[in-house]
């Protein structure tokens, strides 16, 4: 059957989806291959916030205690965040800060957690705490301008309803919670403060009782945040993590969860920020690598900004650390791009993402049609559906559209890029050449020309204002598809039969 997309369009699209993007540990934008990661990034996606663990850890060395004739006194030092920050900006993208993990000479415990340890437990000193985020956000309004720092969400944690992250309870959270948003707003009253930033798998009392203690206490709340992911129990193998995933459609209900549970409450209607999300949440899962998950996120991101004002993919590169130093080029990393930006079919997901208009005409199981409000020009984003029980890849999908041209055009120029499994696959390439732990040189350029996407391009047809157009999928296939129409300018002396001089 033929869909026939309206001409007139049934509102903007939102572009929730590019809102943030996650990182590994801020320190790691210290590395030459992280910003170049990101530069890439920027070019071509454009993101306008990131986020990532570890402002107050140690690596960063903001909190840095000693003493003088016997009194305790802190220096805090910014060289690092500074680093960081301006590297950040520079590239067109600010940060949404996480306040944690907390300095190792203020933590009232030894408890950390991944490789690089970051601590998890409370302040000893709720009073240095409280300097300490003090201290940070008034240094970067000394810095970057207060007008721009009221931009930047500022988040309390991270996951705090796991143990692993949190080595309290949740009433200790919510009194990290009150000092914490305080702190903040004694810097200045127009800067955003929120949280939770609940991982999945909590309960709905878990965030009904932190609403109910923020709105008992009448303590400053500007954002909810959760995380989403949809992957099930852990199989493990050296070097790599298998899981089950449930429908992508799981991951759109995660993402409106905070709504419906905190139905009634004064923070039903604040922003939502979905701060983190994938399939798996491992960093060795080899399925973030595929064409695969490419497939299976299109229509998470083409639905999500109905259900959040953000949702922030984790994370933007490879180059990340929390299970260690990774051993080879594919090794299942949350990252859009691998380590030295060899692109993953899920970043042309983005990227298409990126070219899509700003006005919503149609949206379907397998397709999203825009168009741009300043030309006209069409873009259609179509996927083949994408079974995560591990069922036969469907091969020959076929998106059947009737699409609005309009003007007088007899003809509009069709551009069209493609990634599925033979074509934007890097990880095929890299498995074909034996999968080699170290690449040499041509090894790299040769993966980096196999993960750029199939491109294509012809003249179809325009009868009424309208191009009938059948998008035929292959397996696990995400395009792209512009059309734009054409204004013909051949002379009408031109024949393409006399190319080679024939009559």
């Amino acid at each position: 059957m033929r869909i026939t997309v309206p001409e007139q369009p049934v509102g903007p699209f939102s572009d929730a989806w590019r809102q943030c993007v996650g990182t590994g540990r801020l320190d790691l934008a210290l590395r030459r291959d992280y910003v170049d990661s990101l530069a890439l990034v920027q070019r071509e996606i454009g993101f306008r916030f990131i986020r990532g663990h570890g402002v107050l850890s140690d690596g960063m060395g903001v909190h840095r205690p000693y003493e003088v004739g016997g009194e305790r006194r802190v220096r805090h030092a910014f060289q690092y965040l500074d680093q960081v920050v301006d590297a950040y900006l520079e590239l067109g993208i600010a940060p949404f800060v996480e306040l944690g993990f907390m300095p190792s000479e203020l933590a009232s415990g030894e408890e950390t957690v991944f490789w690089w340890k970051g601590n998890i437990t409370p302040p000893r000193d709720e009073k240095e705490w409280a300097e300490l985020v003090r201290a940070v956000l008034r240094h970067l309004i000394q810095r970057y301008g207060l007008e721009q720092v009221r931009s930047w969400p500022i988040e309390v944690w991270n996951e705090p309803n796991l143990p692993i992250f949190w080595a309290a309870d949740q009433d200790a959270y919510h009194r990290l919670y009150e000092i914490t948003a305080h702190a903040v707003k004694e810097v200045d009253a127009e800067l955003q403060v929120g949280g939770p930033s609940l991982a999945p798998g909590y309960q709905p009392e878990w965030i009904q009782r932190f609403g109910a203690f923020v709105e008992s206490r009448d303590l400053p709340i500007d954002f909810v945040s959760r995380h989403a992911y949809s992957s099930g129990p852990e199989q493990h193998v050296p070097f790599g993590t298998h899981q089950t995933l449930k429908p992508a459609s799981d991951l759109l209900t995660q993402f409106g969860a905070p709504r419906r549970e905190l139905a009634g409450s004064g923070l039903a209607d604040l922003p939502l920020h979905i701060t983190e999300f994938n399939s798996s949440y491992r960093p060795d899962n080899p399925i973030h690598d595929t064409a695969f998950h490419a497939a299976y996120l299109a229509p998470v991101l083409a639905e999500g900004g109905e259900h959040a004002d953000s949702f922030s993919y984790w994370t933007f590169s490879d180059v990340f650390e929390e299970c260690g130093i990774p051993t080879a080029p594919f090794h299942g990393g949350f990252g859009l791009l691998t380590h030295r930006q060899i692109k993953k079919p899920t970043y042309h997901l983005y990227a298409f993402m990126a070219r899509l208009g700003d006005q919503l005409l149609a949206r379907g199981a397998d397709h999203l049609v825009t168009r741009h409000a300043s030309d006209g020009r069409l873009a259609v984003l179509a996927w083949a559906p994408a079974d995560p029980t591990g069922g036969e890849p469907v091969d020959g999908h076929t998106v059947r559209l009737s699409l609005p041209v309009g003007g007088q055009a007899n003809t509009a120029f069709a551009q069209r890029w493609s990634v599925d499994e033979e074509s934007g696959n890097a990880l095929a390439a890299w498995a074909e050449m034996g999968r080699p732990l170290a690449p040499t040189a041509r090894q790299y350029a040769m993966l980096r020309e196999a993960a750029e996407p199939a491109r294509t391009h012809r003249a179809v047809p325009v009868t009424t204002g309208r191009a009938d157009v059948d998008l035929v999928l292959g397996r696990n296939e995400v395009t792209l598809l512009e059309l734009t129409p054409v204004t013909d300018e051949t002379p009408e002396w031109w024949d393409d039969r006399r190319m080679f001089g024939l009559n």
